[in-house]
């Protein structure tokens, strides 16, 4: 019997879907007027020293980008005191993740993480055509950290969490963090994801995987959030040098583009920006929350860009995300995320959130 030219679990994956793009909804509602609050963006835009910098490379790229980003990884080793061997840049910290797949699995390890997580990951393992388990959230939404430490088996090779968690924005405490690093073997990598740890409130519990410096975690950052610069693609990383040398190995060779590492470099120091995002963004956490306690919902506790609430059914959810469609707004139902009846709002502007409010009050 021939072998099939498409792998089988590559016929069977479910690509990343994104939410939808405002022209889109245009089009299909016939709406002028449509506000997206579904995919965490910097509703502030870009960080404009990092716009500046994109302007004034744009004579370069006739040439290819420096292949191993110094300059970018100079900045960032420079901002959070480590060397330039412990920093590796990629087109966003998905790509960066799957480089990490690439790299350190081979055919009969597993992969661990936990249910309601960020469906790219799912999506990454799934390409991967290796093992990958899950344990489920808590009841209050947050990682099982107990109950993932005691999945972890002989052939677990890397353990992914998120902190805060896409799409649930809950936490998980310092205590927590090391007592289930006490319970994972050397051999197991653990991925922390980090995009969204600009938003945490500098009170809370939060472990920064930064200050741990263990050698078998690797930590995953962006610049598409808080800087504003998702549409550049550029993401960063962490980890033991020797981890960083194989990963350089498999990476391509030319990422981040010019402009994304330029943008990278000036976005570091834009610290007006970043301190007016954070604010705007712990502002409209708190409307939102507050309006869907107002209307009877129970919006989980969110240390993110956004806010995340269950409802009764995976149908009301779905329900009440075509009614936001309709009115203009775009909401992220979560059933890639293996939420079926949750959605996730983003903040936005101002006066976005009063236009959400004004449609969550119509439900």
């Amino acid at each position: 019997m021939s072998r099939p030219l498409v792998p089988t679990y590559i016929r069977d994956l479910s690509p990343y879907k994104p939410g939808k793009p405002i022209r889109e909804v245009q089009e299909e509602l016939g709406l002028q007027h449509v506000v997206k609050l579904a995919s965490n963006e910097n509703p502030r835009g870009g960080s404009p020293r990092a716009l500046e910098a994109i302007r004034a490379c744009l004579g370069e790229l006739a040439r290819y980008p420096d292949v191993g980003a110094l300059d970018l990884r100079d900045a960032i080793a420079a901002h959070f005191k480590v060397r330039r061997e412990n920093v590796v840049c990629g087109s966003g910290s998905e790509s960066i993740l799957a480089n990490i797949l690439r790299t350190f699995l081979e055919h009969d390890d597993e992969l661990l993480t936990s249910e309601g997580t960020f469906v790219g990951f799912y999506v990454l393992a799934q390409s991967r055509g290796v093992a990958l388990r899950t344990v489920p959230l808590r009841a209050d939404y947050h990682f099982d950290l107990d109950a993932m430490a005691a999945a972890i088996g002989p052939k677990t090779r890397l353990v992914y969490l998120a902190n805060p968690n896409n799409p649930t924005g809950t936490i998980f405490s310092k205590a927590e963090f090391s007592h289930f690093m006490e319970q994972v073997p050397s051999h197991t990598l653990v991925v922390m994801d980090e995009a969204y740890i600009e938003y945490v409130d500098p009170s809370a519990d939060n472990p920064d995987s930064l200050l741990y410096r263990f050698d078998n975690v690797l930590t995953l950052r962006t610049f598409s959030k808080s800087h504003g610069l998702a549409g550049l693609r550029v993401g960063y990383g962490f980890a033991h040098g020797d981890l960083i040398t194989n990963l350089m190995k498999v990476k391509l060779p030319f990422e981040p583009s010019i402009p994304g590492q330029a943008a990278g470099v000036a976005a570091l120091q834009d610290t007006d920006f970043l301190a007016h995002t954070l604010a705007l963004s712990a502002e409209g956490r708190q409307r939102l929350t507050e309006a869907l306690e107002a209307k009877g919902f129970a919006p989980v506790p969110s240390q993110a860009n956004f806010v995340m609430f269950p409802l009764a059914s995976a149908e009301e959810a779905d329900a009440f995300a075509r009614h936001c469609l309709l009115s203009g707004v775009i909401v992220r139902p979560l059933g890639a995320f293996r939420l079926p009846h949750c959605i996730r709002v983003s903040t936005g502007l101002r006066e976005e959130i009063d236009r959400f409010i004004e449609v969550l009050q119509a439900w």
